[in-house]
Formats: C-alpha cells, sequence, structure tokens
C-alpha cells in the first residue's frame, strides 16, 4: 500500500482535528446553555437548554457518525451508522419540537406574542423543516419506496438538505443569542466567545459534508 503524500496527511489531520473540535464544541454549547438558562428553574428555561441539546449536540452527533476520521462508531457498518443516524435524528427532531412547544405555551401563559421576532420565525421554520427532513430519511431506510429515484441521489439530496437544515439550526442558535434574555444575561466577551460555538460548528460541518459526504456522492452515477 502506497503511502499517503505529504498533502493528503495534513488534509486528515486537518479533518481530524477539525472534527475532534466539532464534537467538543457541540457538547460544550448546551453545557454553557444549561448553566445560563438552569433547566428547571422555570418553563421558559428548558426551551433554550433543549434547543442547545437538539441542535448543537444530537444533530451535530448525528451527522459526524459518517466521518472516517472522527466518527464515535467508526468500526461499525454503514447500515449501523445509517440506524443510530437516524435515531439521533429522531432524538434531535423530538427535543426540537419539545422546545418549540414550551416556548409556545409559556408565550400563550404570559400573553405574549409569538412568532413575531426573525428567532421565533426562523425557530419555526428550522423546526418544520427538520420534521420533514425526518420524514423525507425513511425513504433511505426503505428505498423501494421511491421506486422513479437511484438510491444514490437520494442520498445526495438527503445530505444537502440535511446541511441546509443544520445550518437553519445553527443560525436559529445564533438569533436566540441575540435576544434580550440572553444579551442581559450573557454579556461582555463571554458573549462573543458563546456566539463562536454556533459558528465554528457551522463552518466545520459545512466543511465535513460537502468535502467527504457531497463530493463523493456526485462522482457515483
Amino acid at each position: 500500500m502506497a503511502e499517503p503524500s505529504s498533502d493528503e496527511w495534513l488534509y486528515r489531520t486537518l479533518r481530524r482535528v477539525a472534527g475532534t473540535a466539532a464534537h467538543l464544541l457541540s457538547l460544550g454549547f448546551p453545557v454553557v446553555i444549561a448553566l445560563v438558562s438552569k433547566p428547571g428553574s422555570s418553563l421558559f428555561s428548558w426551551h433554550p437548554f433543549l434547543m442547545a441539546v437538539a441542535f448543537s449536540f444530537i444533530m451535530t452527533q448525528a451527522i459526524l457518525l459518517f466521518s472516517p476520521e472522527t466518527s464515535l462508531i467508526m468500526s461499525y457498518s454503514r447500515k449501523i451508522k445509517v440506524r443510530a443516524h437516524w435515531l439521533l435524528q429522531g432524538m434531535a427532531t423530538l427535543c426540537a419540537v419539545l422546545g418549540l412547544t414550551i416556548i409556545s405555551f409559556n408565550k400563550y401563559l404570559n400573553d405574549k406574542p409569538h412568532f413575531t421576532s426573525w428567532h421565533g420565525l426562523v425557530g419555526l421554520i428550522t423546526v418544520l423543516y427538520i420534521c420533514m427532513q425526518c420524514i423525507g430519511g425513511i425513504s433511505l431506510l426503505y428505498p423501494k419506496m421511491m421506486k422513479n429515484w437511484s438510491l444514490s441521489k437520494m442520498k445526495v439530496y438527503h445530505a444537502t438538505s440535511g446541511l441546509v437544515g443544520y445550518l437553519l439550526g445553527c443560525t436559529s442558535l445564533l438569533l436566540g443569542m441575540c435576544s434580550t434574555w440572553f444579551t442581559e444575561t450573557v454579556t461582555g466577551i463571554n458573549w462573543y466567545l458563546a456566539v463562536c460555538f454556533p459558528v465554528l460548528l457551522a463552518l466545520v460541518l459545512m466543511n465535513q459534508m460537502s468535502n467527504a459526504y457531497l463530493k463523493k456522492k456526485r462522482m457515483q452515477p
């Protein structure tokens, strides 16, 4: 077997470093949000925590399962990875729907209008989008349901739409950190550090998927 060139070695090393950073960031952000919101202290406190868990931690881990460098189940078969991915995506969707339900009910209890801010609108669109994405993922588990579509094309479309959904989730998290509640609670340099979490996650995951997964699928017939 030929030894990898220096460029290839550097590329793989950088991807490992970026993937490892994504694992740490995906866990670190919900921890930060938990410290800020104190889940259980109020009904509202569950909303930011559940959304951070859904989009930052669970969804990131669901995508990184397919990383050839940093997958937590790298040695397992692709079939197992697909099942684990579907399970994690289902959990992320459940957390997101629950988070949306909680904030909607909290607004109702306090007689406040909902979906009037960019955060509320993008959050609603994101939750609806990932629900449809999960439903669409069923076609990959049972490809015979889509007789007029090739499996390779369905994988490309699913991965592309999944990336869009992930970026929507990161955008929703960013807009949430621009809310009055967050900016009054987290100030100064701490706010800028918190903003770095979803931004860096979005950049790393976008690079991982576009260079490793989508590029490979586009090359397949």
